[in-house]
């Protein structure tokens, strides 16, 4: 009697074989073959390329919202010294510390 081991390594062995001589492994490597090629005409990228794009994305939508919050801040602020209340005390102040300040008023000719 054949040992039970060596029977179902042998059965194992010639359907591998059988496999591998079927038409449908030729068929599965022919697909394979097409498909590699279809995809290396595309502009596909790799998961890894992907998720390094995708980091980079969200460090750059980070920063971009903190110069955001910068800009507002910097506007608001100019906006505050542009304002009509802040001009009438800025005038009165530079005109004060002006050029002519601390001089005697200039005479009127004859």
């Amino acid at each position: 009697m054949i040992n039970r081991t060596a029977w179902f390594e042998d059965l194992q062995k010639n359907i591998s074989d059988l496999i591998a001589r079927s038409p449908a492994a030729d068929i599965e490597r022919n697909v394979k073959g097409m498909m590699g090629q279809a995809f290396s005409k595309l502009d596909l990228v790799t998961r890894e390329e992907f998720d390094i794009q995708t980091e980079l994305l969200a460090r750059t939508r980070i920063k971009v919202d903190a110069l955001e919050l910068q800009v507002k801040a910097m506007e608001s602020r100019l906006a505050a010294l542009e304002s009509p209340a802040a001009a009438p005390a800025g005038a009165a102040a530079g005109s004060a510390a002006g050029p002519s300040a601390g001089l005697p008023p200039a005479s009127t000719p004859l």
